[in-house]
């Protein structure tokens, strides 16, 4: 006959193993005689299990970040390249999670895995580098529309890095720093058409207003004459004549006198000469 103690303590495990407790971020599917039960999840809290009968697979509801492995991928414009990129997913029914799929991390992770290198092999290798928004978002809706039967929800999707060919690498570089000689050059001709113009402006103003011209010159020589001590050779203005000019113009007569004053001059020389 079995003792009494036995049957309490034999009683008691039976007890201890049937009482279940869950945290907040767990959910357990039961399985009674190999069926669900109805009402899908149990949980979170304490939950009692039928002994041999009861069996509970759990399952947890928080994100899971996932590191996709480093994927061989050739772009639309025939690039090699090796990318890798991280998921967010996470568990939003604990049953269809565990009845849909065998395992669904690593059912995730192969679809993941292979969902990047068809996109991304649909794509250039500009579009890669510069829309990874835009790929990143393609990629999250194809993988939880995949994902979605089994009770995951695919949350976010990031490239996290891409890795180019030593060749392709000097080749951006080159076409990167011609790109800087572009802009350089362009810049330098927009420079010099404003300074054209704002030459063209002030020859404009210099010419209505002759003796802006002359103050002109002579700041110029000032200046010039301040930082270094040496002869300088400086054109008179032509301005500085024009009211002389302007008088001979009026007095033609005046100018044959002066003329034939330098002759009997230049005569009067010779005789003294002879």
């Amino acid at each position: 006959m079995i003792p009494v103690y036995v049957l309490i303590f034999f009683v008691f495990l039976i007890l201890v193993s049937s009482i279940k407790i869950l945290k907040e971020y767990e959910r357990a599917v039961v399985f009674r005689l190999g069926r669900v039960l109805k009402g899908g999840s149990k949980g979170p809290g304490l939950i009692i299990l039928l002994p041999f009968i009861d069996k509970m697979k759990k399952v947890t509801l928080r994100t899971i970040v996932h590191d996709v492995p480093t994927q061989d991928i050739i772009s639309l414009d025939n690039v090699t390249l090796k990318v890798n990129a991280v998921v967010y997913f996470r568990v939003v029914d604990a049953e269809k999670a565990t009845i849909e799929v065998e395992d669904y991390f690593y059912a995730t992770s192969q679809l993941s895995q292979t969902i990047l290198r068809s996109v991304l092999g649909q794509s250039e290798l500009d579009d890669i580098l510069s829309k990874r928004d835009k790929l990143n978002l393609q990629l999250q809706e194809i993988i939880d529309a995949h994902t979605d039967p089994w009770g995951v929800k695919v949350s976010t999707v990031e490239i996290k890095q891409v890795d180019l060919p030593q060749e392709m690498q000097r080749a951006m570089a080159r076409q990167a720093e011609a790109e800087r000689d572009r802009r350089a050059k362009v810049i330098a001709a927009e420079g010099e058409f404003q300074a054209s113009q704002k030459l063209a402006d002030a020859a404009e103003v210099l010419s209505k207003q002759p003796s802006a011209l002359t103050l002109r010159y002579l700041q110029t020589l000032t200046e010039i004459a301040a930082e270094n001590n040496s002869t300088t050779l400086f054109p008179i203005p032509i301005d500085l004549f024009k009211p002389f000019m302007e008088n001979m113009a009026k007095n033609p007569d005046a100018i044959k006198q002066l003329t034939n004053k330098g002759n009997t001059n230049e005569d009067t020389k010779k005789g003294e000469d002879k």
